[in-house]
């Protein structure tokens, strides 16, 4: 069993919060998973500040725990209908998370089935699977933050262990974002890369090499904004492409992005959207 310790004094300032948190959701019998942080730290012995406390949850389980916390006298709000609700006690936080930003990652009942018992703040919890950790934080790539280190130090202390298959078929037709982040592990580690099994490698690798073969898709799509909320929407907006995030494949709705495309505009001023610009001012300023 993993223990994840207590080392900063920000952390030793929310350990009630957290503690109770926990507390309340195990006496109301809610099925939740550690993430975030404290999981990466039960994995990779990497320990980091963190200003909330991450649990994941199924969304059928969401209004339960918000109904506990709030009787706890929390305040509770759903964030995103699609992915994120909070509870809050003054300046502390706990994010319940049932899917990822995208949507490409659900919380569904295989990441109970195959977590891991840990020790979080003298509690005993289950931790995400790494795998699921692995699926989730390989999608994040903004300005301001990109998850790649995280996925790095996950490759190489559970590597070996991984269940591959599983990993595979979580990524699907999103395969080539996983094999981003493998080509870079063994940029990173050079001495590692036997940490990722070499069939998984070569299965990656025969598909992209199907795939430059193959004639390029007729839709204009893009993809991006499963990698990023804001730095894609340049080309949905301005240049034509269908964001890849709404049906017929997407699992999003207009709605869905939408709200929170406006929701962290208003709140992450630093990440501005990006426009085009004139064919006139390029012009002027390639010259």
């Amino acid at each position: 069993m993993s223990t994840v310790r207590a080392p900063s004094s920000r952390l030793e300032a929310h350990r009630e919060f957290y503690q109770r948190s926990l507390v309340v959701l195990n006496e109301a019998r809610i099925r939740y998973l550690v993430g975030g942080a404290f999981a990466l730290e039960a994995y990779t012995g990497i320990a980091r500040e963190t200003k909330d406390l991450d649990l994941f949850l199924r969304q059928e389980d969401c209004p339960a725990a918000l109904a506990a916390l709030g009787r706890a006298g929390y305040a509770t709000e759903v964030r995103f209908p699609h992915w994120l609700a909070k509870a809050r006690n003054g300046d502390d936080c706990v994010d319940l998370i049932y899917a990822s930003g995208n949507g490409a990652c659900p919380v569904d009942d295989e990441w109970f089935i195959h977590a891991a018992p840990g020790e979080v703040l003298g509690m005993p919890v289950w931790l995400n699977p790494p795998e699921e950790m692995l699926w989730s934080k390989s999608y994040v790539m903004e300005r301001d933050r990109f998850d790649g280190a995280d996925i790095a130090h996950l490759l190489r202390a559970c590597g070996p262990a991984l269940d591959w298959r599983r990993l595979l078929r979580r990524f699907g037709e999103h395969w080539r974002v996983l094999l981003s982040h493998l080509v870079l592990f063994g940029f990173i580690y050079p001495c590692e890369h036997e940490k990722v099994p070499r069939w998984v490698m070569r299965e990656l690798t025969e598909r992209l090499e199907h795939d430059v073969s193959a004639k390029p898709m007729d839709e204009r799509v893009c993809q991006g904004t499963f990698l990023s909320w804001c730095q894609y929407l340049v080309d949905i907006e301005q240049d034509g492409y269908r964001d890849a995030r709404h049906p017929p494949a997407g699992p999003l709705t207009p709605e869905d992005t939408s709200l929170m495309t406006d929701t962290l505009i208003k709140e992450q001023p630093n990440a501005i959207k990006p426009s085009r610009t004139s064919t006139e001012e390029t012009e002027r300023r390639s010259r």
